[in-house]
């Protein structure tokens, strides 16, 4: 497993940004593939993007896609969400996660390391 620290969350107006960064304590980062989860009160958490061991291919919950984006530094052990034209919909604890034993993860159970979790609140 892969030690994963989340940062970037906080308080935002509708409309605007925040970027999200996952630091991970781990010499083969580039053999992990990294995702994006979500958590609401009361909801299930959400997988909301993923990128893949290169960065070459990306996943995007239908309710991001267009507004999101997720990039990785392998360099730096780092992967980062932008999220643009935040609604009071995106409002979660947001999770980072790795897995390196799935290639292409579908859920949450094919992660194997995790964050803590940073708060996004958007405001109305």
């Amino acid at each position: 497993q892969v030690q994963l620290v989340e940062s970037g969350g906080g308080l935002v107006q509708a409309g605007g940004s925040l970027r999200l960064s996952c630091a991970a304590s781990v010499r083969t980062f580039s053999n992990y593939y990294m995702g994006w989860f979500r958590q609401a009160p009361g909801k299930e958490r959400e997988f909301v993007a993923g990128i893949s061991r290169s960065g070459a291919d990306t996943y995007y919950v239908d309710s991001v896609k267009g507004r999101f984006t997720i990039a990785r530094d392998n360099a730096k052990n780092t992967v980062y969400l932008q999220m643009n034209s935040l609604i009071p919909e995106d409002t979660a604890a947001y999770y980072c996660a790795g897995s390196r034993r799935v290639a292409l993860p579908k859920g949450a159970r094919d992660f194997d390391s995790w964050g803590q979790g940073t708060q996004v609140t958007v405001s109305s």
